[in-house]
């Protein structure tokens, strides 16, 4: 979850608006972080789609945001184990994502029509991103769409505007509750993970714009039954991001991302198309 790159998290919109997303990723690679795993040559690919919604209100009057996405994969692996060859598949709902978030400074709750003649300069926003244990769970496998805990994100963003290009920058830190049911009734417990997320982005004068994203992440060392089971977590990923107006509501996204370094496992590439349409 520490892998986020999520561009236009704190932009400043009119309130009132209601926009619904829908999307489709491909990734491929390896995700497991644990060392301790006897596996070898472990590839996962999975198709992954989502739907989300997000609708702005004034707080205060300044700017607030909630938005919700729901994922849904099918996902298929193959991995050497204690040198036999196995594979399996996963298919379900992952975790729910929710996202609440304020601008606190440059970001006042405008209307549509009032929010037209908005110049954006400097924005600094607080937000709150909670992981919900939704996803499929095996508590016998190692492997799962879903975490069987619940993870919160406190975060800070800075968003600045220099004529068409728009600079970000995130800084969050995610806490984990147990996991009581890893493999049966053993306790997972893992310590927090630092995560920072930047973006640069160029707007056109049709709203089309492309970015450049890059993250880093550290921590989440894994504890199994007061046991060291995982080493710390210490990536990071690049992509790249382009959108594409198709009408005044109406929008497609695409967004590619590879890991620049990477620690054990995390060790994959993505690629996402999304749509959006935007109502008020």
């Amino acid at each position: 979850m520490a892998q986020d790159l999520e561009p236009r998290a704190y932009a400043n919109l009119p309130k009132g608006a209601h926009a619904v997303v829908a999307s489709y990723g491909y990734m491929k690679g390896n995700v497991v972080s644990e060392p301790t795993l006897p596996i070898e040559d472990f590839v996962i690919s999975s198709n992954n789609f989502g739907v989300g919604y997000m609708q702005t209100f004034g707080l205060a009057n300044k700017l607030a945001r909630v938005q919700v996405i729901l994922p849904y994969s099918i996902m298929d692996g193959k991995a050497t184990v204690n040198g036999q060859k196995n594979t399996g598949n996963r298919t379900g709902f992952g975790d729910m994502r929710i996202r609440l978030g304020i601008n606190l400074v440059g970001s006042p709750a405008l209307a549509r029509k009032d929010f037209a003649q908005y110049q954006q300069k400097t924005i600094f926003g607080v937000s709150l991103v909670t992981s919900v244990p939704t996803g499929l769970y095996y508590s016998d496998k190692r492997i799962n769409l879903g975490a069987n805990r619940w993870g919160f994100k406190p975060e800070v963003g800075v968003s600045k505007r220099f004529k068409h290009v728009y600079a970000e920058f995130y800084s969050g830190v995610w806490f984990y509750t147990n996991n009581d049911e890893f493999l049966g009734d053993k306790d997972l417990q893992q310590e927090p993970v630092l995560s920072f997320q930047g973006h640069t982005s160029y707007y056109f004068k049709n709203q089309m714009w492309v970015g450049i994203n890059v993250n880093w992440f550290n921590g989440g060392k894994t504890v199994i039954n007061d046991l060291p089971a995982g080493s710390v977590i210490n990536s990071s990923r690049i992509g790249a991001t382009w959108s594409i107006p198709l009408s005044r509501s109406q929008s497609v996204k695409l967004q590619f991302n590879t890991g620049t370094f990477k620690d054990i496992g995390l060790n994959y590439d993505s690629i996402t198309m999304s749509y959006q349409y935007v109502f008020f």
